[in-house]
């Protein structure tokens, strides 16, 4: 966390001037940020709800002779494609230009909107509104922490990754073991780490932020900052859904699944495995730092 702190040596006097311009671009920088994970929020969302309301459902998903709903050969594309994506945008965020950085995480967004549509289905309109609220007051005061906080959060960040490998192996178990009992303690936890996470990750897009890059390595921080809390709160919502909402009729939420008695698995159970890489090699190659996901059934 140190490497990326922007604060003058101690000792090194500061103008007024240039505190004030500081303060200001960071300003715009976490602003750009929150846009871009709104935005991208926003995405997810009116896919997902497309997706179930239109005859998209039906590219997507697809029933099998048995009753069960699952995912069709382009459901299976689009659930694993943000893999690909988020691959591309690690490898190449250093050469690509802001514009298109921007165009895959846009893509990523709504790739994201097809995989997560089923919790529609799964879950009431009533219930997903309530968590939704609960996730994003929590996300709020959490990041607003991260933001304003002179603690240093890089141990807590380090205890909270090995707790995120702890949920991914424990979820991947609890596929085999379909325990409900597991899946509750995996739930719990898993909202412990991403509320840590989003204050973490908060403070380290903060400390990133440097007067001196251009605009196009700022854009670039920007769009991998945005991507981390996006990740933060679609996990954090997730796990809040599956602790509290109230699950609907699967086989009476839209007409195409009506013989549906529920889906093969719980395809609204998604994770994300954050791979944390370096961003900005042209600028600090020490201090650089990419961010990606794998999405999991």
């Amino acid at each position: 966390m140190a490497n990326y702190d922007n604060r003058p040596p101690y000792g090194t006097a500061v103008g007024r001037g240039a505190v004030d311009v500081v303060d200001q671009g960071l300003r715009a920088h976490m602003l750009r940020v929150y846009n871009y994970m709104t935005i991208g929020l926003v995405v997810t969302g009116a896919v997902a709800w497309t997706v179930v309301n239109t005859a998209l459902i039906n590219l997507f998903f697809t029933i099998n002779p048995s009753g069960y709903a699952g995912l069709s050969i382009l459901g299976w594309i689009a659930l694993f494609a943000p893999l690909g994506l988020v691959f591309w945008l690690s490898a190449g965020i250093g050469r690509m230009s802001v514009g298109t950085a921007q165009a895959v995480f846009w893509v990523y967004a709504a790739l994201m909107g097809i995989s997560l549509a089923p919790i529609l289905l799964v879950y009431t309109g009533a219930s997903i509104a309530k968590v939704f609220f609960i996730s994003a007051a929590t996300f709020g005061a959490l990041s607003l922490y991260g933001y304003t906080t002179s603690r240093d959060l890089s141990p807590v960040g380090s205890f909270l990754l090995m707790g995120l490998v702890g949920v991914i192996i424990a979820a991947v178990v609890n596929i085999f073991l379909a325990s409900s009992a597991l899946s509750f303690a995996i739930s719990v936890v898993g909202v412990l780490v991403f509320a840590g996470l989003t204050a973490w990750d908060t403070q380290k897009i903060k400390e990133m932020y440097a007067v001196n890059d251009d605009g196009t390595v700022t854009g670039r921080k920007a769009i991998m900052g945005a991507l981390s809390l996006y990740l933060d709160f679609i996990n954090l919502f997730l796990m809040l859904l599956r602790l509290s909402a109230e699950r609907t009729d699967f086989g009476s939420a839209h007409p195409s699944l009506r013989r549906a008695r529920r889906p093969h698995g719980d395809l609204s159970g998604h994770f994300c495995v954050r791979l944390h890489r370096r961003l900005d090699r042209e600028s600090k190659p020490e201090e650089a730092r990419k961010s990606g996901t794998l999405i999991l059934p």
